[in-house]
């Protein structure tokens, strides 16, 4: 009983202390700046941004990219782990369910902030048409939004119970975590319909999450751009998104390991795990990219030669050789050995994959915009290069900004760590007495 009393301490969450007050008012500051960013862009149009009839996707885009990728790892990974049984994960499912979360509801947000006029949202909805991409796009980042919620709280259940009992002195907290548990007493029907729903959960958004991920993929493909027009760009996103989610999970539990305090928790040996599980997943990225560039490098038409040589010797070379070498190359290497997969440099090359990872997607984006087929006539010279103005980068920081404060606000109130399977798992519910409480 001493032990289990000791978990729930160690798990239960903490109240901020004043470097998570500064680090929450850094944030709300960065919000309202691009709050008040946004406005001008609502205001003006546009316009204000560096956007044109070449760039008419810019940074926003690029931003709903990484965002859908992110989100990838968190459901997906953990989906497949539940289902394998492979406990070893167990501390890090919350960590990747919430990462997953926040990356997808900023995804949505992102996609509005591109709108010129986002009160027509509604049209996509009274007027949209499967023969369109857009409206796939719509229906697999809500369904994808709503399965996500629900296998993140499906989990907390019997984690809210404990901790209804254990802030019991605290009336307001104990009440909320009381009403959140939906009456949870751990009996032998609600466990069956609890592994249940779980179980279905974690069916049901494999084939979402690889469906977000191929239409986000189609959107770009659908069109005869050289750079897009590629039928590997499905599974080439869906390859990217696991590096770029599973660089995310690394660098959050870094942080949260340090900050609360989890070493006991979260293991030398779960830094190892992911280290491993991220060269894979950089092995395989790099595949598709070699596969993505070789087979237009070798066509050689008119079109492709120009985008591949703005890539790789132009304009774009140092961001397109910096995204391979320093997100995808040197992670490899380094995670090769295993002192490079210890907390601390496995941290370093989380945030490498991840920075590695948003530029990416700039690149996917932007340049080929810059190579249309049908060039437009009589336009200014500066439309021919894009590169975000002050405001865009605001909104997209702000952007970057929120999604950390969600997770951080999720965070703040919610066990990191799953408390109930955790206890389960050391065998501290053998006694009945444990489980009740």
């Amino acid at each position: 009983m001493k032990d289990y009393n000791k978990l729930i301490e160690d798990l239960a969450p903490k109240k901020f202390g004043k470097l998570g007050q500064i680090w929450v008012a850094f944030l709300l500051l960065i919000i309202l700046a691009a709050a008040y960013a946004y406005y001008q862009q609502l205001d003006k149009g546009l316009g204000i941004t560096n956007m044109r009839d070449y760039a008419l996707w810019g940074v926003y885009i690029s931003n709903f990219v990484f965002f859908v990728a992110i989100s990838l790892v968190g459901s997906l990974v953990t989906a497949i782990l539940r289902l394998s049984g492979a406990t070893w994960s167990t501390p890090l499912t919350r960590i990747a369910e919430v990462i997953a979360v926040a990356a997808i509801i900023m995804a949505g947000l992102t996609i509005i902030i591109d709108m010129g006029r986002p009160e027509r949202i509604y049209n996509i909805f009274l007027h949209g048409r499967l023969q369109s991409p857009i409206i796939w796009d719509v229906l697999v980042i809500s369904t994808y939004l709503f399965i996500s919620l629900m296998l993140l709280f499906f989990p907390l259940l019997p984690d809210f119970a404990i901790l209804k009992k254990h802030f019991e002195n605290q009336h307001k907290l104990s009440k909320w975590y009381g009403i959140l548990s939906l009456n949870w007493s751990g009996n032998k029907e609600q466990e069956t319909l609890y592994n249940k729903s779980i179980n279905t959960l974690s069916v049901l958004i494999i084939p979402v999450a690889f469906g977000i991920h191929t239409v986000t993929a189609w959107l770009f493909a659908t069109t005869y751009r050289p750079g897009w027009d590629s039928s590997n760009f499905g599974p080439y996103f869906i390859a990217g998104a696991f590096v770029a989610g599973a660089g995310a999970v690394v660098v959050i539990m870094y942080v949260l390991r340090r900050v609360y305090h989890l070493e006991a928790y979260i293991t030398d040996m779960h830094f190892d795990k992911m280290g491993k599980l991220l060269v894979l997943l950089c092995l395989v990225y790099l595949y598709f990219n070699v596969n993505e560039y070789l087979v237009p490098a070798y066509k050689t038409t008119t079109e492709e030669a120009a985008h591949l040589y703005d890539l790789f010797l132009g304009h774009y070379a140092p961001l397109f050789w910096s995204a391979i070498i320093g997100g995808l190359v040197v992670p490899t290497l380094i995670l090769l050995f295993p002192k490079g997969r210890k907390p601390f440099p496995l941290f370093l090359v989380g945030i490498l994959v991840v920075v590695g990872a948003w530029w990416k997607r700039f690149i996917i984006v932007t340049p080929t915009l810059l190579h249309p087929f049908l060039p437009i006539q009589g336009v200014p010279k500066s439309w021919h290069s894009y590169f975000p103005s002050g405001l865009e980068w605001t909104i997209t920081f702000g952007t970057l900004a929120a999604a950390m404060l969600i997770m951080t606000i999720l965070f703040r109130y919610l066990p990191i760590i799953p408390i109930h399977e955790t206890a389960e798992e050391k065998g501290y519910f053998k006694n009945p007495k444990n489980k009740s409480a």
